[in-house]
């Protein structure tokens, strides 16, 4: 028995510590993709067999007024906020200003992002970007990956000298060979929160609603804290 699931990369590692629990307990295997959450909706909509989605809260509500996702099974999983990352062992940049980020930016020789396009955070930080008017300048320089988590593992992987990039703190966390180096500055802030919803046309609603309990409920607490996802009123 198969649970297909749709998820943000800002999930990917919480679900996938979930996932041996939820086999042992309930004999469902999770098979899961994740992406840019704009990509995981065009999925959906393209009509890719999924019995669960996770995504921003505004997405899951779009879906979930359009129908495809059952109204009364949306819950939150928490905040996610959006940071600056370093390969380990590098040095931390200054970024406790807009000045100060504005240089570490443009004396980077790779920025790896996320899709400017699709992503949360690569959309969020074009338009970083565009407030520290730099765009142009460093736009050579910049490395977009399909999500995240396969910018943060490029970065880890990539050698070179001043080297930086930006996705979402769960992201950064669960990428052996990256730090955070620190959250964005209060006025470039992104906290993203994502939640969970069961697809209108799932094929195993149950066990979905099971997974999207567990998930969101005080079984996880834990690890979605130490993934990097805020707690609380959301």
């Amino acid at each position: 028995m198969r649970l297909n699931i749709l998820s943000g990369g800002a999930a990917q590692s919480v679900v996938t510590a979930l996932a041996g629990d939820f086999r042992a307990a309930t004999g469902y295997e999770l098979a899961c993709t994740f992406s840019a959450v704009g990509a995981m909706k065009a999925k959906l909509l393209a009509g890719a067999p999924a019995d669960l989605v996770i995504l921003t809260q505004a997405l899951i509500a779009e879906l979930a007024t359009a129908g495809q996702v059952l109204p009364d099974s949306c819950a939150d999983l928490g905040r996610v906020r959006t940071g600056v990352a370093v390969r380990a062992g590098d040095a931390l940049p200054d970024i406790a200003s807009a000045s100060a980020l504005r240089s570490a930016l443009l004396a980077a020789e790779g920025i790896f992002i996320p899709d400017p396009q699709k992503a949360t955070a690569g959309i969020h930080f074009a338009r970083v970007l565009d407030t520290l008017g730099i765009r142009g300048a460093v736009e050579p320089r910049l490395k977009t990956y399909p999500n995240g988590a396969t910018a943060m593992r490029a970065l880890a992987q990539t050698q070179g000298a001043r080297l930086v990039g930006c996705a979402q703190v769960t992201e950064i966390n669960n990428t052996p060979g990256v730090v955070l180096a620190g959250l964005l500055l209060r006025e470039f802030e992104l906290a993203t929160v994502y939640s969970v919803g069961v697809c209108a046309g799932a094929a195993s609603p149950d066990a979905a609603r099971r997974f999207a309990a567990l998930l969101t409920g005080e079984p996880s607490r834990a690890l979605r804290t130490k993934a990097g996802f805020e707690l609380g009123a959301v």
